[in-house]
């Protein structure tokens, strides 16, 4: 199975499946997807998103971003849960000689105190095997869209080590967002040092500053295990049938 899915416009999109657990069961392919936001859509994109069969598209931008840029093309059902209740002040929290991974540490820990609510109703959705095939996504698919998808792995079993992989492959699209940037803004400088960068260590911190991801989705999120057994059910297999 593949697990990046090309398109000419959209970047980032990856398939979550294929991990495989503590427990030795497998995450299932074409159950949950991440990407970058899905208003680059057009075209032939179009085409082969519908082929995926997408039935439910989480949006985790703020509203202003989607009043912007638009959302995704109608059809799957919509929730929009903007997980980042702070505009991120690059000017005044980053700071060179803390490094790129401990900027992005302290804004996903944010995500994970400010969000909570918009969390715990994502992974709930997620878990509901009738919303699947499932697109998370931001304006990158790295930052926030990388928080709730190492929740849900996490939940699932998935070794951390693993987790941290699947965050830094976006590191592989920076280019193209590099790209996007330039043909956008031409003749303007990037935003910013990190701009489409995923150091692994941003993750590997985030994990273990947040503590076991399952005591902070009961303390948190509120989430009972009802949701967890929803994500296990739909999203696990055993890997040898």
């Amino acid at each position: 199975m593949t697990r990046h899915i090309e398109f000419a416009r959209l970047h980032n999109f990856r398939d979550v499946g294929g991990y495989l657990t503590d427990e030795g069961l497998q995450v299932r392919w074409r159950r949950l997807y991440r990407s970058a936001s899905l208003h680059l859509l057009s075209g032939d994109d179009l085409d082969r998103f519908d082929e995926l069969g997408v039935r439910t598209v989480i949006d985790l931008r703020h509203p202003e971003e989607i009043d912007r840029r638009g959302r995704a093309p109608h059809g799957p059902s919509y929730h929009n849960l903007s997980v980042e209740h702070r505009f991120w002040n690059v000017r005044d929290d980053y700071s060179p000689d803390a490094g790129l991974a401990r900027f992005f540490t302290d804004r996903y820990l944010e995500v994970s105190r400010d969000g909570w609510a918009e969390l715990a109703t994502a992974l709930t959705v997620i878990a509901d095997a009738g919303n699947a095939p499932v697109v998370v996504h931001c304006a990158a698919g790295k930052d926030r869209t990388g928080v709730l998808v190492a929740l849900v792995l996490r939940l699932l079993g998935v070794p951390e080590e693993d987790v941290v992989t699947d965050y830094a492959l976006t590191g592989l699209a920076r280019s193209r967002m590099v790209a996007y940037w330039e043909e956008t803004h031409p003749g303007e400088p990037l935003p910013w040092a990190g701009y489409g960068e995923a150091p692994a260590e941003a993750m590997r911190l985030f994990l273990a500053e947040l503590g076991p991801v399952r005591d902070y989705c009961a303390r948190t999120l509120r989430i009972d295990e009802s949701v967890i057994a929803g994500l296990k059910s739909h999203l696990l297999k055993n890997p040898n049938i």
